[in-house]
């Protein structure tokens, strides 16, 4: 059997990982500034992490949820205290792109409506009903078309008023930053605007927080920046540092009933208690914090360079943009400097999403690989 090959792929083969970098089997070290996609929150093998993981594996690994398993419970009374979600309620799941179907299914059986408003530039999963809200016809096949869908340009407070005065939206979806798209923050007035309208026309707010979330920007959702909540928040991709798991939290007047959702792996022991060290980690290090700080040296520190175009980010989200493809100055930075990082749908964009447990020197050395890269490519 082959592979179904739908990965355009690096000529890398990591075997091992550790902190905050990866290794190949002839032992070439690389410092991960991009976390597999943003997974990686608490860095490699964290050793609570591990101790964790294989203290629950001993125990119990697993049995479906049709049982009670009360790490589930203490994951929600966790993540709610750190979140400043307290009062909301948690459906546990494998993905993001699952915690994004669950979010438009509840918000469409609370209020009964099915239109929905969405941004260009976004993306929230692959899967039916989260396709259908992300701007990209080449992800979808036609079965994926049949939802009502209004894509506005981010920030567009007028036409967002023209479609919510209609009073027939079920949700606006928004990312707390656009991650594929390039690293486009919402205005934190526009994002005010979006929850007052919302609340006044019966129409429920879902922050996409799978990338932008659990610390990254420096708040636990980026969307806070803004000082609102949102009715339901999904969250996944640095939830388990790569134990897939994922979440949709939903505001306590929206009433659960049997059947509503379910998931047979969703929130299994091992999940639970992967996602749960996670949350300590992020707590005892103070890793909110240490986003800021350290993404805001690398914000000021590469707005001084004289190549990008423009640097754009919250915390350890930083999306660099330039008056040039940025394909030739990746395969440089991996194989002369090794040092990975992540693009987007933007060809000029480079994307950075280091893990939360950085350093300061590490942030240097990236600083460092990154002039010699610019010189080494030739592009600038």
């Amino acid at each position: 059997m082959e592979l179904f090959d739908v990965y355009p792929l690096l000529d890398l083969e990591p075997v091992k990982a550790q902190d905050h970098y990866v290794f190949t089997a002839d032992g070439t070290k690389y410092l991960d500034f991009y976390s597999g996609h943003g997974v990686i929150s608490i860095g490699h093998s964290h050793p609570h992490y591990i101790n964790e993981v294989n203290s629950q594996l001993r125990d119990i690994g697993f049995y479906s949820n049709s049982v009670k398993n009360p790490l589930q419970q203490k994951l929600a009374e966790k993540l709610g205290r750190i979140s400043g979600y307290e009062d909301y309620q948690l459906f546990l799941s494998n993905s993001g792109a699952e915690a994004i179907e669950n979010a438009l299914k509840v918000a469409s059986f609370h209020n009964e409506k099915s239109k929905v408003i969405a941004f260009k530039g976004s993306f929230h999963g692959r899967t039916s009903a989260a396709l259908s809200i992300t701007d990209g016809d080449k992800y979808s096949a036609p079965i994926n078309k049949g939802s009502e869908v209004t894509f506005l340009e981010l920030n567009d407070g007028d036409g967002l008023e023209q479609e919510l005065v209609q009073g027939d939206v079920c949700a606006v979806v928004i990312e707390g930053i656009q991650g594929i798209g390039g690293i486009n923050i919402p205005d934190d007035k526009f994002l005010r605007a979006v929850r007052e309208r919302c609340t006044e026309t019966d129409t429920l707010l879902i922050c996409d927080e799978i990338q932008s979330g659990y610390g990254r920007t420096g708040s636990f959702f980026a969307h806070q920046h803004a000082g609102i909540k949102a009715d339901i928040v999904t969250v996944a991709k640095g939830m388990g540092n790569g134990f897939p798991v994922a979440g949709t939290i939903i505001q306590s007047d929206i009433e659960p009933f049997y059947g509503q959702l379910g998931s047979t792996f969703g929130g299994n022991h091992l999940a639970c208690a992967a996602a749960t060290a996670v949350l300590d980690v992020i707590e005892s290090e103070n890793l909110m914090d240490r986003a800021t700080q350290l993404g805001d040296t690398l914000l000021n520190s590469l707005s001084t360079l004289p190549e990008p175009k423009e640097v754009r980010g919250r915390g350890l989200m930083i999306g660099i943009e330039f008056p040039f493809a940025v394909k030739e100055l990746r395969r440089v930075l991996i194989e002369e400097e090794h040092i990975l990082t992540g693009v987007s749908s933007d060809p000029n964009v480079l994307r950075l999403l280091p893990p939360l447990t950085i350093t300061r020197n590490e942030v240097a050395t990236f600083l460092d690989a990154l002039k010699n890269a610019l010189s080494l490519s030739k592009v600038s």
